[in-house]
């Protein structure tokens, strides 16, 4: 039974030849998944400000330039507590110090395979990473993106 909402903020940082988009993988829970960076609104906090503060805890870099790309309409239930529904916005992003980010070309080469470990790396936006992708709305972001016209504009 839903008792709740978990509001999440993603956000989407394409290469400036935009051939490819930034994904994380990560062990929660005891799971490995891969997403896009970002995660939980906290109570208090606006939309843009939660991704902010997600995405400098994330990757310790702070993002500007914020374009509403997507939000879903329809039900959600989390794939870790059957209670909670999701709702996931995602913006396009840009960040200008990501060249200090340390990235990995494989996914889920984690130094230690550990709950916490994160690693980022550059993956190329193609129909076929839905395939890597461990959640259902971040998997409609990158059908949408792959779209014509699907890096331009606002999508709901």
């Amino acid at each position: 039974m839903i008792e709740r909402f978990n509001i999440r903020v993603y956000g989407l940082l394409l290469n400036s030849s935009q051939d490819s988009i930034l994904v994380c993988d990560e062990i929660r829970f005891g799971r490995a998944f891969t997403k896009f960076p970002g995660g939980g609104l906290e109570f208090g906090e606006g939309i843009g400000d939660g991704l902010k503060r997600e995405w400098l805890e994330e990757t310790g870099q702070e993002i500007n330039n914020l374009q509403l790309y997507y939000v879903n309409d329809f039900l959600q239930v989390s794939a870790f507590k059957k209670e909670d529904q999701i709702i996931s916005i995602y913006y396009r992003i840009e960040c200008a110090s990501i060249h200090s980010l340390v990235l990995k070309k494989t996914q889920f080469d984690f130094e230690k395979r550990e709950e916490g470990a994160i690693i980022f790396r550059w993956t190329p936006l193609l129909p076929e990473l839905v395939q890597q992708l461990s959640f259902p709305i971040d998997r409609i972001v990158v059908k949408k993106l792959c779209e014509p016209q699907g890096l331009t504009g606002t999508r709901t």
